[in-house]
């Protein structure tokens, strides 16, 4: 033991207090030189300080700043998508799901119209000057907070609950961001506004129900008015389409009544002319058009009178002739039924001559 700890002196003696000194200097040197080696990573930006004041700034990958306390760097995420809440706060317990609390100081607002409302509103933003960011305003996301209340409380000041409540959320969500990064370009807060969105535009609890069912009815009515539109707007064109066909019908059956008319009388007019030059051979030529159209698709016979003694009867065609059916058995008069001697005409019942109808 009592070499064991004398090994250390005796390194000591025989290298020199000096020389230990020195390296032990020298590593505290290399470690102090070493040291302010950083990384930037992708979409960060390293802002370098000399004695406080921003000299410059690094881009991402391995670099390296003068030494603590001449230099330091502070390394600031640009494309981080950062949130803040106006209105409400999400409380994360390990192990159950998240539970939104209310925070009426700021979610409570007056409308245009005199009546309160229960807003809560989500911020997604992220920095888009690190200088800014880091030195111009002391606490950014406090500064975020603030003038997004003080713009909501802006726009709503100046509209209706109803509005803000159905169509006008669009409208109010996209007035409240421009007026908001107007603020923020004015306190070169660094900070760019990526989306504002109304999560609740609600009537105090005390007459929620009675204005959700304003909201459902307008709702309701811009619904049907959508179905109404949309309807007329598929029949509309179809009555329009109908008529035109309607219409266009209608003159081709005109044009080819007219010109069918002018045909007839161009014709006419040309037979006209044809039968006051030669009338006899025109009217015979008429005659057989119109015999030969006539007769065109009739059965003929033509037969020569003289034939057949002059007796034309043997010529007729008796086809299509049915013949008639034969009375059955069951249809027989029976022999009851025949007219008995009884009911015979008595010879005063005939027909007298003077009461013969003459021809």
């Amino acid at each position: 033991m009592t070499r064991q700890r004398g090994e250390p002196l005796d390194i000591l003696r025989r290298w020199g207090r000096r020389k230990v000194i020195w390296i032990v200097v020298g590593i505290v040197a290399v470690i102090w030189l070493l040291a302010p080696i950083y990384v930037v990573g992708p979409g960060e930006v390293g802002v370098v300080r000399q004695f406080g004041r921003e000299v410059g700034q690094t881009s991402p990958g391995l670099n390296y700043h003068l030494p603590w306390p001449i230099q330091r760097a502070d390394v600031v995420n640009m494309a981080q998508i950062r949130r803040a809440e106006i209105g409400f706060r999400t409380v994360v317990v390990p192990g159950q799901p998240a539970v939104h609390e209310r925070r009426l100081v700021e979610a409570l607002m007056l409308t245009g119209d005199e009546n309160i409302a229960d807003i809560q509103v989500l911020v997604q933003y992220r920095v888009k000057d690190a200088s800014q960011f880091l030195f111009k305003v002391r606490a950014p996301e406090m500064a975020l907070r603030s003038a997004t209340e003080v713009a909501l409380r802006g726009v709503i000041g100046k509209t209706t609950i109803d509005d803000a409540m159905t169509v006008g959320r669009p409208l109010v969500e996209a007035d409240t961001l421009s007026f908001l990064q107007r603020l923020l370009d004015d306190y070169q807060t660094g900070l760019h506004v990526v989306e504002l969105k109304l999560l609740v535009v609600d009537p105090p609890d005390e007459v929620k129900d009675a204005f959700h069912e304003v909201v459902r009815a307008l709702e309701d009515k811009d619904r049907l008015i959508r179905e109404a539109e949309g309807y007329a707007a598929d029949l509309v064109p179809k009555a329009r389409g109908d008529a035109e066909k309607e219409i266009k019908a209608a003159e081709a059956y005109k044009e080819e009544k007219v010109l069918r008319a002018e045909g007839d009388t161009a014709k006419f007019l040309k037979i006209l002319e044809e039968y006051q030059k030669a009338p006899a051979v025109t009217r015979e030529r008429l005659y057989l058009e119109t015999i030969e159209r006539v007769l065109a698709n009739i059965e003929k016979f033509v037969i020569d009178p003289q034939a057949g003694g002059g007796n034309l009867l043997q010529f007729l065609p008796l086809t299509g002739i049915e013949p008639k059916e034969a009375i059955e058995p069951k249809e027989a008069i029976e022999p009851e039924e025949a007219i008995e001697p009884e009911e015979a005409i008595e010879p005063e019942e005939a027909i007298e001559p003077e009461e013969e109808v003459k021809e």
